[in-house]
């Protein structure tokens, strides 16, 4: 292969482990380690995918780290992260680059002046605003005059009318006692 071997920042480090965090491991190198068809099959992998995750069998940290070294000298690609037994490899093709690309800028929000009236959501969706919006007018129409209308409520704010308007109360005995043993099975205890 001719693409020159790059050297990942910390940030394209960081950017890769992102996409790769929901991905699960590809391939699996068994208990006889890093065979030719294993080395062919991670090959066509990177190559199809770009970023991968493989899964090394055994508890020997540093043979993990010895294949890890293996691939990567072998089939030209960076080892962006060695967790626990995963090891993440990707290569960088011009196919692949969208894996380094920076982040899209967040959207900007719009912004509403102070003196500018607050519009719904729906409304904005539909592109009005509240002043499009037709409320029901409260003045007279036609023969509105004309209809019997109901007797409005007076309201007195002596306290012997607000005595009188109270309803008695129950005689109902208050209960004391904790929430859990006013529970329905213990009220009767």
């Amino acid at each position: 292969m001719t693409i020159s071997k790059i050297v990942l920042s910390s940030k394209e480090r960081s950017t890769l482990r992102a996409a790769a965090h929901s991905l699960k491991p590809v391939v699996l190198i068994g208990d006889n380690g890093l065979t030719p068809s294993v080395l062919k099959e991670i090959d066509h992998s990177l190559t199809v995918h770009g970023l991968i995750k493989v899964q090394v069998a055994g508890d020997d940290r540093e043979n993990r780290l010895t294949i890890a070294d293996t691939i990567t000298q072998e089939l030209d690609c960076q080892l962006v992260a060695h967790l626990g037994k995963i090891l993440t490899l990707f290569r960088n093709t011009p196919e692949h680059a969208h894996f380094l690309a920076p982040a899209k800028p967040p959207l900007e929000r719009s912004r509403r002046a102070p003196n500018e009236e607050y519009t719904p959501k729906k409304l904005a969706a539909a592109g009005k605003t509240i002043k499009d919006k037709k409320y029901k007018s409260s003045a007279p129409k036609g023969n509105d005059d004309l209809a019997p209308k109901k007797p409005q409520r007076t309201t007195s704010t002596t306290k012997a009318n607000k005595v009188i308007a109270r309803p008695a109360k129950p005689n109902i005995p208050t209960r004391k006692g904790s929430a859990l043993t006013l529970r329905a099975g213990r009220r009767g205890r």
